[in-house]
């Protein structure tokens, strides 16, 4: 949704799908998302699953690709994003890409080849405690040449800043030099239209959701769109309101927090799950009665001490598959109980949840905050979805969001 939202709020109708459709599966849309949950899977698997949603995407008609990861740009040692990228270039025929993870709206530039997050550096910014992806290293050049086996360039600020015909002189240059990706600087809005514009012919874009702003007017000035208007209009939902909450980030906590003083809160504790404890039914009990007074809020969203305790005692992976598992199992009994417009926070929490809700894809509509729009889901119950990266939004997001909801 992160992916989606700006090409829908700039005129294209969106649909995103979770994980790869059947292969003669219809979708009325002028931009499709395939959501993968392989941020942090073996990079082999993340390949593989990439792969095969490039396939489809190539079956649907689809005439430009884009490889989405998030804009702090998380990944373990290994992978996943340069194995993906160099693999999708490879079966694209294609010889060079861009990597920008900036979005500026959401306080993320990228200069000289380092992330900022606000006034700092990605490994000060609260990005090097991530239980699962910790970033300790802000330049992206040399995180990506970890990655890659091959070579990483830099598309520097100040030739972004000269436009787009500069930046596609410089794409030769740098294809010249032996590059076949570029971290791209980038620090406000015109800097992501001109990468955009350059992007016209490129077959793959890889990036965070801010330089998606610059690709519709490539489509729009080939007369490949419909009017824009509508693009963001979703049906109205009715039903109880809750949010379902597994980041572990600083915005998160402060979210969680903030919607805690005002809305009735539920907090699952892994020790008390791990001993067996069924928290998800206590959970469920106790938010039933309280479903007809306004949104609740189930979460495991900690800070980065219990995180740290938790781990050491059930292990990093145990520990999140276990919450993963249980917020889902929350939200399903949530659904049951006649939940329609639901939050959830945190990316892999967030996958765990629509696959456990059985949510095949999702109609894009208009955005709460940069990088997060209101969906509904393609089925049936018709569910009103707000699905947060845990480091988006601001402090009383969840609270706005649900006055935003058409």
């Amino acid at each position: 949704t992160d992916r989606a939202g700006p090409v829908v709020k700039v005129g294209m109708r969106g649909v995103q799908m979770i994980g790869v459709p059947a292969r003669n599966a219809p979708v009325d849309a002028e931009a499709i998302v395939v959501a993968l949950k392989s941020r942090t899977i073996p990079a082999e698997d993340a390949v593989a699953q990439s792969l095969d949603a490039l396939d489809w995407l190539k079956g649907a008609g689809c005439r430009q690709f884009f490889f989405k990861y998030c804009s702090t740009f998380d990944s373990t040692e290994e992978g996943n994003i340069g194995p993906v990228a160099e693999a999708l270039l490879d079966a694209l025929g294609a010889d060079f890409t861009i990597a920008c993870p900036a979005f500026p709206a959401n306080q993320r530039t990228v200069f000289k080849g380092h992330l900022f997050v606000g006034d700092v550096l990605l490994n000060e910014s609260g990005m090097q405690d991530h239980p699962l992806t910790p970033m300790t290293d802000a330049n992206l050049v040399r995180v990506l040449q970890r990655q890659c086996g091959s070579k990483v360039g830099l598309l520097p600020a100040e030739v972004v800043a000269e436009g787009a015909d500069a930046v596609g002189e410089h794409y030769n240059e740098l294809h010249g030099d032996g590059v076949r990706m570029a971290i791209a600087d980038a620090v406000d809005e015109d800097d992501l239209r001109a990468l955009g514009a350059a992007c016209a012919r490129l077959e793959l874009v890889t990036g965070g959701s801010g330089v998606a702003i610059g690709l519709p007017a490539n489509f729009r000035a080939d007369g490949l769109l419909g009017p824009p208007e509508e693009a963001a209009a979703l049906p109205r939902v009715e039903g109880f309101a809750a949010v379902v909450s597994g980041s572990c980030s600083r915005a998160t906590r402060e979210q969680v927090q903030r919607m805690g003083a005002k809305h009735p809160a539920f907090k699952i504790d892994p020790l008390r799950l791990a001993e067996g404890e069924d928290l998800v039914a206590e959970a469920l009990a106790w938010a039933e009665p309280k479903l007809g007074r306004g949104p609740v809020l189930v979460y495991t969203t900690a800070d980065p001490d219990a995180v740290a305790a938790a781990q050491a005692e059930l292990g990093r992976d145990e520990a999140g598959a276990m919450l993963e598992d249980a917020l889902a199992g929350v939200a399903e009994g949530l659904v049951a109980a006649g939940v329609r417009r639901l939050i959830v926070a945190g990316g892999e929490t967030s996958g765990a949840v629509v696959g456990r809700l059985g949510v095949t894809g999702l109609r894009i509509g208009p955005e709460i905050d940069p990088g997060v729009p209101w969906t509904v889901g393609l089925g049936d119950p018709p569910l009103a979805l707000a699905l947060k990266s845990g480091n988006f939004g601001g402090p009383d997001f969840f609270t706005e969001a649900f006055e935003r909801l058409p």
